[in-house]
């Protein structure tokens, strides 16, 4: 009796102990990120030293602190699919500087950017072509390309920096396609990644972030995100001026047109980029002004196999508009973008000629 007394007087101790406990609240263990990156030592030789991704590597299924991220507008790759991520050092954060610029990310910072094929033949399995980083040194942007092995297990560091190929076959929208897609050199990533004379991120801009993602927590929206998790201070304006998705028919016309020109040209086609020398001006802060979109405006350089009266747009002749035949084609001496895509990107090709055959004014 006596010990069944201590017993249960012990347990009710025991209870009324937890029950305080909880009442007071018990500390959480903050996780710690397992990311290393050591700015002395980094480009590392395997991407799987980063400690990006949990599990399995080929999952791409992101560590504690690593955040997956989508610009409201993708890039066209050749129709690879990309899975992107950012990681921050601890007690770092990034600035907001202005709804078309990039976030401004603190040393130590690294972007990933991982590009995949789904239905690949002959089993119908994903394959992993390449991840690329930008790391944020005290220097400015470094790149590293990996390329990932056959066997999915890997992805090595590209350590002579002039890229390779790799044939793909895969199965989209029930028609059989194939590459021999490229992976760039470090010259080539220079070229679409270049201000001035250094590199910087193209889809980290408030104006291509300000949208939803569905996180492993749920749907919200990304830059809310990136402040929530203290990527970001919470400092951004009541309105941001925000790109559409140019694959959402239900937006407007022209913009979803300024969107598409603004993910896939605008890096080369700014005061800062490759083709300054050029007169368009496709950035989404800048394209609103349609003679930035090239609206009438005369190229520079005629092509043989279009009229004399060419326009780089001309309203409601897609055949005589010079940039709607550059998306149209893929000599390398004639196509555009130059780099990252050497098949025609169907919906692309589709929507500027629905908004060229749309204006109705034509030029003087």
């Amino acid at each position: 009796m006596l010990k069944r007394f201590l017993y249960f007087g012990l347990m009710c101790l025991l209870l009324t102990s937890c029950s305080n406990e909880d009442e007071a609240g018990y500390i959480d263990i903050e996780p710690v990120s397992q990311v290393t990156v050591d700015l002395l030592q980094v480009p590392y030789l395997t991407l799987s030293e980063y400690h990006f991704f949990d599990d399995s590597l080929n999952e791409l299924s992101p560590s504690y602190g690593v955040l997956p991220y989508e610009p409201i507008s993708s890039l066209f790759s050749n129709y690879a699919k990309k899975s992107r991520f950012v990681w921050l050092p601890s007690g770092t954060i990034g600035t907001y500087n202005g709804d078309a610029n990039n976030i401004e990310l603190p040393v130590g910072s690294v972007i990933i950017k991982n590009f995949y094929y789904d239905n690949v033949l002959p089993d119908n399995t994903r394959v992993i072509i390449e991840t690329r980083l930008m790391i944020r040194k005290e220097e400015g942007w470094t790149f590293a390309e990996y390329f990932w092995n056959e066997q999915q297990t890997e992805a090595f560091l590209d350590t002579q920096g002039d890229g390779g190929f790799r044939y793909v076959s895969w199965m989209q929208d029930g028609q059989q396609r194939e590459i021999n897609y490229r992976m760039p050199s470090g010259s080539e990533c220079f070229t679409c990644h270049k201000s001035n004379t250094t590199n910087e991120p193209i889809g980290i801009k408030p104006q291509s972030l300000n949208g939803t993602f569905t996180f492993a927590d749920g749907i919200q929206n990304q830059l809310q995100k990136w402040i929530e998790v203290g990527y970001l201070e919470d400092n951004l304006p009541t309105n941001i001026n925000t790109v559409v998705d140019y694959t959402d028919t239900s937006q407007d016309l022209e913009t979803r047109v300024r969107s598409y020109v603004d993910i896939n040209c605008a890096s080369c086609h700014r005061d800062e980029g490759h083709c300054n020398y050029r007169p368009m001006r496709f950035a989404f802060s800048e394209n609103n002004l349609l003679e930035n979109l090239g609206l009438c405006v005369t190229p520079d350089q005629l092509l043989e196999n279009l009229s004399s009266d060419q326009k780089l747009i001309k309203p409601g002749d897609p055949e005589n508009s010079v940039i709607y035949y550059r998306l149209n084609v893929t000599a390398e001496e004639e196509r555009m973008p130059l780099l990252g895509r050497s098949i025609v990107h169907g919906d692309g090709v589709a929507l500027l000629r629905d908004w060229i055959n749309s204006l109705e004014t034509p030029c003087d």
